[in-house]
């Protein structure tokens, strides 16, 4: 068994209202930060995982984005695995 690391990113839709990070687009505005705009705010999560190789991990983390980290209705993902 090898331990990987997995490097997961979790956003809402673009198609979906990010009201956090509206609030954040507004703020730079106040901060004189004009520049900065459309931010949108998601999760970045990491966790290890112990499998045979890289593509069983990889189907792994998949199985645990799609079924508890990710809401598929509002969210998207994308991540990485890299070995330990």
């Amino acid at each position: 068994m090898t331990k990987f690391q997995a490097e997961i990113d979790v956003m809402p839709k673009k198609e979906i209202l990010d009201p956090q990070g509206k609030a954040v687009s507004g703020s730079m505005k106040n901060l004189g930060l004009s520049e900065i705009e459309n931010v949108r705010i998601g999760k970045h999560i990491t966790l290890e995982i112990e499998a045979e190789n890289e593509q069983v991990a990889h189907e792994k983390v998949d199985q645990a984005c799609k079924s508890l980290l990710a809401n598929l209705i509002m969210e998207s993902y994308n991540f990485e695995i890299k070995a330990l």
